[in-house]
């Protein structure tokens, strides 16, 4: 019986995780949850699953949980009680799958407690990836990721010398507005933005798979997990996702990883892994899906992905500062302040004013985080005066 922590239980991919894991009880166990503010949510969860140990962000909702839920189970609140789900001593395996920086801290707390992490918090390598793989070395920890894109790249290395890995190639939906120009996308509102084709994922994940910030962040992520530099990664837009992602080897030869979209798959590869589980997603008939298509990215009208590779070579600390201006951008877009836009502008004009630290500590790399949000919300400021 594989014990079960979840960060981030009542987001998109926390309940996708419980969903797999309802399916079978009787090889995983939930013994601890963290939620941020969904309290009714989390409520459902505990009552359905009886986690030993649970925390959300604020006390006050902490306080009102502990009246619902009686003196079980244990009721934690703010960074440090997350962090100590994070760490909790009866779990194999810890789903890091907060949303954005906030679970930086919480996986580096597994990590060192020596749990298994299945990583779906792709923010957490984009700002600190040299020290947490270096963390996950130190403490012999496994890091499965759970994108559906770095799951797939993952399971066609499974058992190839790395050697041979000649570059990635990374595909991505395209999003909402594929084909559109910049004078079109200046008008578009976050309804249009957050209705994705093909995903059903957050807010947050889905803006910037629209402004393909997202695969940006994943061409980051790719380079701590696999060791690999930017120059062998490669993004082609996949507009069937199908195809979640391609290794091309040395000789050639290319592997893919399909299957229909649903991240129901990646989740319960990472929970079951080395085994898998049965029945997990719908079956693919090829016969039916008639084509698949690959296309380059634009990247005159989404010019997000360039700036993460950017932000890759530069290093240090530069990949947590385009992290931490597009985490308020998106934040701003969706609350109206901003057009879509100015998402790449601001964060453009924000990556130029930031004087990069190559050789990063993770106390650097914290102040990067909260030196590009108070810059960003300056020139946000600026331009919305």
């Amino acid at each position: 019986m594989k014990k079960i922590v979840i960060l981030g239980s009542t987001g998109s991919i926390g309940r996708m995780a419980l969903d797999v894991i309802s399916r079978s009880r009787d090889r995983f166990s939930v013994i601890g949850l963290v939620a941020g503010k969904n309290i009714d949510l989390l409520e459902s969860q505990v009552k359905t699953f009886q986690p030993k140990i649970v925390a959300v962000a604020g006390e006050g909702d902490a306080q009102k949980l502990r009246k619902r839920l009686g003196p079980r189970p244990e009721v934690l609140a703010g960074g440090e009680g997350i962090n100590a789900v994070a760490a909790y001593g009866g779990a194999d395996f810890v789903l890091s799958a907060m949303v954005g920086f906030s679970g930086l801290m919480p996986t580096l707390h597994a990590i060192r407690a020596g749990k298994a992490i299945g990583l779906a918090n792709k923010e957490t390598l984009v700002i600190a990836g040299t020290i947490v793989m270096e963390e996950a070395k130190g403490h012999g920890v496994v890091i499965l990721p759970v994108d559906s894109e770095h799951s797939a790249i993952f399971q066609c290395i499974e058992g190839h010398d790395r050697r041979y890995v000649k570059r990635v190639i990374l595909t991505a939906s395209g999003g909402p507005f594929m084909g559109k120009t910049i004078e079109e996308l200046k008008v578009v509102t976050p309804e249009d933005a957050l209705k994705h084709p093909k995903w059903n994922m957050g807010k947050k994940v889905t803006i910037d798979s629209a402004t393909l910030m997202n695969k940006g962040l994943e061409v980051i992520e790719a380079s701590h997990l696999f060791g690999l530099e930017a120059d062998r990664i490669d993004v082609l837009v996949h507009p069937q996702s199908i195809v979640h992602s391609m290794v091309e080897f040395s000789d050639g030869g290319l592997l893919a990883q399909i299957s229909m979209p649903d991240m129901r798959g990646p989740i319960a590869y990472a929970l079951s892994y080395p085994q898998r589980l049965e029945n997990t997603v719908p079956p693919l008939e090829l016969d039916t899906i008639g084509k698949l298509t690959f296309y380059r990215p634009d990247s005159e009208s989404f010019p997000c992905l360039g700036f993460a590779y950017d932000a890759l070579r530069e290093g240090g600390t530069m990949p947590a500062v385009l992290n931490a201006a597009n985490e308020v951008m998106v934040n701003a877009f969706l609350k109206g302040r901003i057009s879509f836009t100015q998402i790449p502008v601001i964060i453009k004009k924000t990556m130029h004013s930031h004087k990069t630290q190559k050789a990063a500590e993770l106390d650097a790399v914290i102040e990067a985080d909260r030196w590009a949000r108070e810059k960003a919300e300056e020139y946000i400021k600026k331009r919305n005066p």
